[in-house]
């Protein structure tokens, strides 16, 4: 398709645009990478792309999985802890226990709004590693919690910080990998949400062996997985480059580094604060379509994420079986993000792998609520283990849009939305538990269903319209458009830019 552009080039970016064809000059209407290229750019030499992207991989990958496995464990740590014996320990009840999660949710959901623009404004990297090691801090002194007042400021402080995670390695992922290539790379760092729930059941069946008096045996999990996070956040601080310009590539590779993005048309960073872009991502109908599909498909995420030894637990199992029992699901997620993002990356194809990852979920719901308690657990229990595929469209709904959301105020505007539609739903999901409906919870699965056929509808909705704005710029395309040297780069959002195309 030849590259075209649509003539309403804004006047302000023509102005820049002129002055910085000297080759000295930083706009800061354009993206980081073009100033680059203009003052440092040259004859590519040497350069192999795949070597060049396994390189990338191994560079940023490890610690990417690292934080987002850590993210996910120790915000479910209070899981496993709950039948480790926390509520008596610290004499909460069950309705509070639901609020901690609750807790968790809302300040990770108020911290959205702020974080983007502080991630926006300082090295991304650098920011998500101070914030990794705050919240590393915040799980450690859950060991010294003795009430549920104490329990529910650490997870208050716990969600502020951990709330820069995913969009930080959304943003991250989009700097350095073509849109083919972003679901498989966001589904390896999202592995870390099976891995996680199987590392986490692991360490609560061991630790449920210690029969010491000095500490609760989860007191001594929380201490332990806290001093981890603390580390990792600090070789993220040291290792990780903020984008591909600072990073310890070689001039030339640094250079293929950004050519090969410009068929993303969604740049590589900008540090500029743009409030036309914040307000044309508001006013955007996708945006909100996007969230409504967050939102519905994660109330199942923060019903299993915080209730799935809860859950087991009730179906007749103690306290080691029920962590023991949790490792099924994780291995579900696991399989289940392996398979829908590879199939995305190889198919550059998301809104038909969601709706395919939301189903399983729904029929387990249905698995969970309606099978007579008389037949058995085994029911109940396959049922369980297939609503943690649901987990799995979350890095296919963060692949989209990364793909989708072109400019970069835009963009980190549109991860705090998806980010804060993500929260809205966990929080949701954790109210659906009450203490009158324990052990068996029957409206909360059945609310897993219901949130998971809204999920579908959005998201056949969405396709709808991309296709048919596909389809409006094509015809478009047919009669005279000319294209605008390196409009790749000039940090363009999606509507302005009409050579843009939405990725399905």
């Amino acid at each position: 398709m030849a590259d075209t552009m649509e003539k309403k080039t804004p006047i302000s970016l023509e102005a820049t645009m002129s002055d910085f064809e000297k080759g000295t000059v930083e706009i800061p209407a354009a993206d980081s990478a073009l100033t680059f290229l203009r003052n440092q750019g040259g004859e590519i030499v040497d350069v192999d792309e795949k070597k060049l992207v396994r390189k990338i991989d191994f560079m940023i990958l490890p610690l990417m999985w690292c934080a987002y496995f850590l993210q996910y464990l120790d915000k479910t740590l209070i899981n496993y802890a709950n039948v480790m014996g926390l509520q008596a320990d610290t004499h909460t009840t069950p309705d509070q226990f639901s609020y901690l999660a609750l807790a968790f949710y809302c300040s990770y959901l108020v911290c959205e709004i702020p974080q983007g623009y502080l991630m926006q404004r300082f090295p991304t990297a650098k920011y998500i590693g101070v914030q990794i090691i705050l919240w590393g801090v915040c799980v450690t002194l859950n060991c010294a919690c003795k009430s549920f007042a104490a329990l529910m400021a650490v997870r208050v402080l716990l969600g502020c910080f951990e709330s820069a995670v995913a969009p930080a390695l959304m943003l991250i992922t989009g700097m350095w990998y073509k849109k083919a290539e972003q679901p498989t790379r966001m589904g390896l760092w999202y592995l870390g949400t099976g891995t996680g729930t199987i590392v986490g059941a692991l360490t609560s069946y061991g630790f449920q062996h210690y029969e010491g008096t000095t500490f609760k045996s989860w007191q001594i999990m929380f201490l332990m997985w806290g001093l981890v996070t603390i580390s990792v956040g600090i070789l993220f601080v040291l290792l990780i480059p903020d984008n591909p310009m600072t990073s310890r590539l070689s001039h030339d590779e640094k250079i293929y580094a950004i050519e090969r993005l410009r068929s993303n048309k969604t740049g590589v960073e900008n540090k500029t604060f743009k409030v036309e872009q914040m307000l044309e991502c508001l006013k955007d109908p996708h945006t909100w379509m996007m969230a409504l599909i967050t939102c519905s498909s994660s109330v199942t995420n923060g019903a299993v994420s915080s209730f799935q030894a809860t859950i087991i637990k009730g179906l007749g199992y103690n306290s080691k079986q029920s962590a023991l029992l949790s490792i099924p699901g994780g291995a579900v997620n696991v399989v289940s993000i392996l398979s829908a993002t590879y199939v995305a990356g190889r198919t550059n194809s998301r809104g038909l792998n969601i709706i395919c990852l939301i189903t399983p979920a729904i029929i387990g719901g249905a698995l969970m609520a309606f099978i007579p308690k008389s037949h058995g657990p085994a029911g109940p229990l396959i049922g369980n283990y297939m609503t943690n595929t649901i987990g799995a469209a979350l890095p296919l709904l963060y692949s989209w849009v990364s793909a989708n959301f072109a400019g970069h105020t835009k963009k980190v505007t549109m991860n705090a939305i998806l980010l804060m539609s993500f929260c809205l739903g966990n929080i949701i999901g954790p109210l659906t538990f009450t203490g009158s409906t324990a052990p068996i919870y029957t409206p909360a699965k059945i609310a897993i269903m219901a949130t998971g056929a809204v999920a579908i509808a959005a998201t056949l909705l969405l396709l709808f319209k991309y296709k048919h704005e596909n389809r409006r710029r094509d015809r478009m395309d047919a009669g005279e458009r000319v294209h605008v040297v390196d409009s790749e780069f000039m940090d363009l959002t999606d509507r302005q830019n009409q050579e843009f195309r939405y990725a399905l």
